[in-house]
């Protein structure tokens, strides 16, 4: 695709023509296309200042939507609504995905590369955005594509499965678990992790995972569906258990 046909199509998704078309670019071009060039002609700055301007934005709404909201209610909620995964996830949805130019050396990271760079576009546009349209624009971009995001169940803390995992084998066998990585395999920019869990001395789950958090995650997943705290659809996003 051609650059010309990126911008015109991330223009319709900001709902603005861009005077500046060096900010749209820039939101659009990750790192590893522009080596070598200023750091300017990438989203890394512009993802910066997005990433201050969207949680301005995102904590005066939910300040606004929710008088009845304590501060630490408030803080879980922006947390989720500005958190990697749902960026990610609206940018998707947007349709950002094919607008992003990426050199050689990041599209062989898959999924994960792209996951990261879609959280980062998103970021960028609001930055590139609020330069050259002001903060009334940006806004109304923000509230169009992450306000349907908006509920106050946002504010509940998730407990993850690793936490779940201590919980019940503290309260139920008075030990907690013990986790060990067994394997690191393939390349550096992609590698992938196998970890296991033990309680009192035996092995009740493991997991893989793209780092070593989310396998031990995995793992704690396949304990909690072994020893019947809990079914596999209960968590998403921590690895896979094998």
């Amino acid at each position: 695709m051609k650059m010309c046909e990126r911008v015109a199509a991330a223009e319709k998704i900001c709902g603005h023509h861009f005077d500046n078309q060096d900010l749209i670019v820039a939101a659009l071009t990750h790192p590893s296309a522009v080596e070598g060039r200023p750091v300017s002609a990438s989203y890394e700055r512009l993802e910066f200042l997005g990433d201050s301007i969207l949680g301005a934005i995102v904590a005066t709404d939910l300040f606004e939507r929710f008088p009845d909201m304590d501060e630490g209610a408030l803080t879980q909620a922006k947390i989720s609504l500005v958190s990697g995964k749902m960026l990610s996830s609206v940018a998707g949805r947007l349709g950002v995905a094919p607008l992003i130019v990426m050199g050689e050396s990041e599209r062989g990271t898959g999924s994960r590369g792209m996951h990261s760079a879609l959280e980062n576009v998103y970021e960028a546009l609001v930055g590139a955005l609020y330069l050259d349209a002001g903060y009334g624009a940006t806004h109304a971009f923000v509230m169009e594509t992450l306000g349907p995001e908006v509920s106050p169940a946002l504010a509940r803390k998730p407990i993850s499965p690793k936490s779940r995992l201590q919980e019940v084998t503290q309260r139920d066998l008075h030990c907690g678990p013990e986790y060990r990585l067994v394997s690191e395999e393939g390349p550096a920019h992609d590698p992938t992790f196998t970890s296991v869990v033990l309680v009192e001395g035996r092995r009740v789950g493991r997991g893989v995972g793209s780092s070593k958090k989310s396998s031990e995650s995995a793992a704690a997943i396949d304990a909690l569906v072994r020893l019947g705290y809990a079914e596999q659809g209960d968590f998403e996003g921590a690895g896979t258990t094998n």
